[in-house]
């Protein structure tokens, strides 16, 4: 029981960290390149409170990723339109990543602090989550549906928009849907095999944490 109330602390004081730095991230490079929306809609800050999606919320405590709400930007409002929204589209993704380098260090660093308590175990469980948090919701928004990153940063280069394109884009969103439905699934009747985003997920984390687990194992 008590490791179970743990899990949960741990995993929302991971969220309150990993969340908003990738929407401030949004945020911040978008004010950066000439529009100041994000600040209008109070969304340019580090408050967990301001970026919470309770869905999102949810499937993150269930199936271990999820979202927050999106930062809005108009991109009408950058000074370079396509090269702009590359940036902000691509900047949460890579603010998670600097996090999950940052973390990683600290995690073997806690390895050693002697035990007091169930602080030690908290404060390594929740660097555990961080690393494994920032890594996962990075892939996750890679990928190329709406109204995630990996989409953003595709249409960043689309000139032409076909009917095709209207079409994915407006029913993205239930393709995500499903995939979660898929996943809450997979996870209540160890079907694994219908957890098709979180085998992608998987995937992906494997690879791009490969380089922080190796540059730190350098000198650790």
């Amino acid at each position: 029981m008590i490791d179970t109330i743990l899990e949960y602390i741990t995993i929302f004081l991971a969220l309150i960290v990993v969340l908003p730095v990738h929407e401030f991230a949004h945020a911040f490079v978008a004010v950066k390149c000439g529009d100041y929306t994000p600040k209008a809609y109070g969304r340019y800050t580090l408050n967990p409170m301001a970026h919470f999606d309770l869905l999102g919320l949810i499937c993150f405590v269930l199936a271990r990723f999820g979202w927050a709400k999106p930062v809005p930007v108009n991109p009408m409002n950058f000074r370079r339109y396509r090269l702009h929204s590359f940036f902000v589209a691509g900047a949460g993704v890579l603010a998670n990543y600097i996090l999950a380098f940052i973390a990683y260090p600290l995690l073997i660093l806690s390895s050693y602090i002697p035990e007091f308590g169930l602080f030690t175990q908290v404060l390594s469980q929740t660097l555990l989550y961080i690393f494994s948090f920032s890594l996962s919701f990075a892939i996750f928004n890679l990928l190329p549906i709406y109204p995630l990153d990996g989409f953003r940063l595709i249409d960043s280069f689309v000139k032409k928009k076909s009917n095709f394109y209207y079409n994915y884009k407006k029913y993205g969103i239930y393709v995500l849907y499903a995939l979660f439905f898929l996943s809450i699934i997979s996870d209540f009747t160890n079907l694994m095999y219908l957890d098709v985003l979180g085998n992608i997920i998987g995937f992906g984390v494997g690879v791009i944490s490969t380089p922080i687990t190796w540059f730190w194992g350098l000198i650790f």
